[in-house]
């Protein structure tokens, strides 16, 4: 409204200044030098964007019902947020109100999600921003932009009749990153000033309480004075789902979705150790169009193993290898299954020839339940089914490729944890202190264990290397089960 009013007085004194008899020439060249000027400080970030974030209404359908997996969080989440929504008990027990809440874990775990969600549940303003919108090139500007985000998350609410705001800063290690890190560029040490003088500025008493909610996946990153208590109060860690936690991810997003009778999400649940929310997302996305493409009416279990696959290792290749390479991925990929099978029956997924992303062929196993400690007998058993496709080749085509190398360099950091954590012959040791030629001859100890463990049992499985070897080039992928049943009918 103030800008419409601008533009008709100016038209009119114009107008006014023509009639009159004076000269606007200069008025005109004055007023063109002015834009020029305002179009390149634009072009240049200096007036770009001064309210620092988009202001959103509470997505209705974002509630914390439609996030699963992250029980613990919601929980704790919830919690924070009753200081705003019962400010009553707030005063009457004297406690200070939360001002930041940071959320932390991996990327597309549902740290956005979650904030969207908490805005809905306190029925207050969002307005949400990235930490990478406030840092410029020139003095001042990024606090500034802190200024007025703020500012503007307090006008917002009053005129929305609301009394709650939130202000959600995803990637705020941009932001708010260690200071004196930038010795040529004060302005991010500035910016984060003026954050830390903002945060200070909330009260209990405000008419509109403002929360300041933040993540990263780079905690460590942040400086000290906008982590401790009165900034950043509480640290709610937004971690990968477990298998109940996949679970319930998997039944949201396939709500939508016509899945088939041999659909069973749980099992697809066992298969997805490690996935992300966004992961899994993708996962029934990329099975949905897996079945439009097949013409497909449902969703099919195998729709689903086929988006798994796709999820970690990228699309099918169309570079075909040569028979004879073929032949060595089959023996390779076989090596790996039979010593998965040897360390932990039943543990073989699915197994193949097909070329996704980088490699020719892979080997993909489940567990039975998410670990997070393992013990020495449990790492030495995933170097040997590291070792076991190299050790394939050599016992079977005679002669070993370079297609084992990233198995090597897995197999290494699996023995260099066993000495970190103390669990080799050296005992407890410093791995900083500890000589480079203890450490490689400590290594190389304990993958020699394994390689000879594995060499050992493959001599005596020729003949079934050979039997899976010709029915996975036949058929380019066997399943776990199909790949079980080929190994009790030779032993029967």
């Amino acid at each position: 409204m103030l800008r419409e009013i601008s533009v008709g007085f100016s038209v009119a004194l114009i107008i006014f200044a023509v009639i009159a008899g004076y000269d606007i020439f200069p008025l005109f060249m004055l007023a063109l030098a002015g834009g020029a000027l305002f179009f390149i400080a634009q072009s240049k970030g200096m007036v770009k964007n001064l309210n620092g974030a988009s202001s959103k209404k509470p997505t209705t359908n974002i509630t914390f019902d439609v996030i699963g997996g992250q029980t613990t969080a919601i929980n704790e989440l919830r919690e924070c947020l009753d200081f705003i929504k019962h400010d009553e008990h707030v005063k009457q027990l004297g406690i200070r109100p939360l001002k930041g809440i940071l959320l932390t874990g991996p990327p597309g775990t549902g740290k956005t999600l979650l904030a969207k969600a908490a805005a809905n549940y306190t029925d207050g303003v969002f307005m949400s921003c990235s930490g990478s919108e406030f840092v410029e090139m020139y003095a001042g500007v990024g606090a500034q932009r802190v200024r007025k985000l703020f500012n503007n998350a307090r006008e917002k609410a009053k005129k929305q009749n609301k009394t709650n705001a939130i202000i959600f800063v995803d990637e705020v290690e941009i932001l708010g990153s260690k200071r004196g890190q930038n010795n040529n560029h004060m302005e991010y040490d500035q910016t984060l000033n003026e954050l830390l003088v903002q945060m200070d500025g909330l009260k209990v008493d405000d008419s509109v309480r403002v929360l300041v909610m933040a993540a990263t996946n780079r905690a460590d990153m942040l400086d000290d004075a906008l982590m401790r208590p009165g900034r950043f109060d509480r640290q709610v860690k937004v971690d990968l789902p477990d298998r109940q936690g996949r679970y319930e991810i998997l039944q949201i997003h396939a709500k939508n979705k016509p899945l088939a009778e041999d659909v069973d999400i749980n099992n697809v649940a066992k298969e997805t150790f490690g996935f992300s929310g966004a992961h899994l997302e993708s996962l029934t996305n990329e099975a949905a169009i897996l079945a439009m493409r097949e013409k497909c009416s449902k969703i099919y279990y195998r729709h689903l193993q086929e988006a798994v696959d796709k999820v970690i290792m990228g699309e099918k290749m169309d570079k075909r290898p040569s028979k004879d390479e073929l032949h060595r991925v089959a023996v390779h990929e076989t090596g790996h299954a039979l010593a998965s099978e040897m360390v932990r029956p039943g543990s073989v997924s699915t197994l193949t020839v097909t070329p996704r992303g980088g490699a020719l062929g892979y080997m993909r196993q489940h567990s039975e339940d998410d670990n997070y400690l393992y013990t020495r007998e449990y790492l030495e058993n995933q170097i040997a089914v590291m070792l076991a496709g190299s050790v394939a080749e050599k016992t079977v085509i005679g002669n070993r490729s370079t297609g084992a190398s990233n198995d090597f360099e897995k197999a290494f950091q699996t023995a260099e944890k066993i000495i970190k954590a103390g669990l080799s012959d050296l005992g407890i040791v410093s791995w900083e202190s500890l000589a480079q030629a203890d450490k490689y001859k400590e290594t190389k100890k304990l993958l020699n264990a394994q390689e000879k463990k594995v060499q050992e049992y493959l001599n005596k499985k020729c003949q079934v290397i050979n039997i899976i070897v010709e029915k996975l080039l036949d058929k380019e992928k066997v399943s776990g089960d199909e790949f079980r049943s080929l190994i009790e009918k030779k032993i029967a």
